[in-house]
């Protein structure tokens, strides 16, 4: 009977469900738990260093360039129109005279008289039940006010709001995990790379790490720690270092730099008070710039080369690269074009004042507003174009290596 006894493998085979998906053991379980307790604890500890960073930098003592003591910004509503200066031709003139019912500061609950200006950059054309913005001077019993515009805080806050609504809703939990990626990017630029600027950091040098960081975090939210992730990272920085690159090369060869930017009158103000690097504004401004589209490239272009290695497992890495390759030749081509209309949009005011006043070529080409618009375009879309071969080469060596045993258990 022996000689019949059919031996067990050594290898046990893997238990499956009806769907194909592999069963998981108790203890296969417990470590997958342990690993997203981990990853959790991991990603609390990054935002609580964030947000504490945050805090020590944006309650630091700044330089006081504008003397505001008694001035501040209030809000109100229009009660009446006591005086308009609406024209017969349908035009403005002057400034309105109306009564607003204030609704926050000292004189809340009250109604001040005050004026609105008719230009395009301050006041607004008051109308009863408008919510307005008045810069309010307080001295005693004295109350000097004006409107200062309509208040757009609470429109502006629905449309953000909206939009991330719509993106969970289109995306579902993706779109949930997009959403918080697109927080922490905002605060991280606001919140920490501003003020260290402010502080004399370099802002070149903070512009790429602060690139990396939310580029690790925002793909941390969305795909967690993976093979997939981690090559969209390694692209999305590459081709951010490429921009720069290329930007710094444009501005030696051109001679353009931060200190030809329209607003230079007003930035000397700070340099002169607080010796910020105001020569790098520019550079790190294209860094910044072209993350989004180097993200949306660089995870693309991962994303399809790990579908296609699921699809077929057995395929080569030279086969794995060329249809990378063919993924990102079709994208650079959009994402360029992405990029340089983005800065186009920028200046189509300074475009048509240019072709209204029929001004030269040799004039035109050579403005600093046209040549810092060029040099953004095309240095952001240099990286664009330079970074699908970098990452297609990274995704390539990735996803068919072969990691150890405790790298894969990360990577799960």
């Amino acid at each position: 009977m022996g000689r019949f006894m059919v031996k067990k493998p050594l290898i046990k085979e893997k238990q499956t469900t009806a769907t194909g998906r592999r069963l998981e053991k108790p203890e296969e379980s417990a470590s997958c738990g342990k690993r997203i307790w981990i990853r959790r604890t991991v990603m609390a500890a990054i935002f609580f260093i964030l947000i504490l960073a945050a805090y020590r930098l944006n309650t630091m003592k700044k330089t006081e360039l504008v003397t505001r003591t008694g001035n501040t910004y209030e809000k109100g509503v229009v009660q009446k129109v006591l005086q308009d200066n609406l024209q017969a031709d349908g035009t403005r003139s002057g400034e309105q005279v109306v009564t607003v019912k204030m609704t926050t500061g000292v004189r809340k609950g009250e109604v001040i008289q005050m004026t609105s200006a008719s230009g395009f950059l301050f006041g607004t054309a008051c109308t009863p039940g408008l919510h307005v913005i008045v810069v309010q001077s307080v001295s005693g019993d004295s109350t000097v006010s004006s409107v200062y515009s309509r208040d757009r805080g609470g429109v502006i806050l629905f449309f953000g709001l909206l939009y991330l609504v719509a993106l969970i809703a289109v995306g579902g939990r993706q779109g949930l995990k997009a959403s918080a990626g697109l927080i922490i990017t905002f605060f991280i630029i606001i919140f920490i790379w501003i003020p260290l600027i402010y502080l004399r950091v370099s802002p070149i040098r903070s512009a790429v790490v602060i690139c990396a960081l939310t580029t690790i975090l925002t793909f941390w939210c969305i795909g967690g720690i993976s093979r997939k992730t981690i090559t969209a990272t390694l692209g999305t920085v590459s081709g951010v270092v490429i921009a720069g690159i290329f930007a710094e090369i444009f501005s030696l060869a051109t001679g353009i730099s931060g200190w030809n930017v329209s607003n230079i009158e007003t930035l000397l103000t700070i340099w002169e008070s607080n010796r910020i690097k105001v020569g790098g504004l520019l550079f790190a401004g294209i860094l910044i710039s072209a993350l989004g589209a180097e993200m949306d490239v660089a995870m693309s272009i991962s994303s399809s080369m790990q579908e296609v290695c699921r699809q077929n497992p057995g395929i080569s890495r030279w086969e794995l690269f060329c249809a990378g390759m063919r993924v990102g030749r079709d994208m650079m081509g959009t994402d360029s074009n992405t990029l340089l209309l983005a800065f186009v949009g920028t200046e189509v005011s300074q475009l048509v004042l240019n072709f209204a006043y029929d001004l030269p070529a040799a004039q035109v080409l050579n403005s600093n507003n046209i040549g810092i618009a060029v040099m953004q375009g095309l240095s952001g879309s240099f990286g664009i174009v330079l970074s699908v071969p970098i990452t297609v080469l990274i995704a390539s060596w990735i996803f068919r290596g072969k990691p150890s045993e405790s790298t894969e258990r990360i990577l799960q």
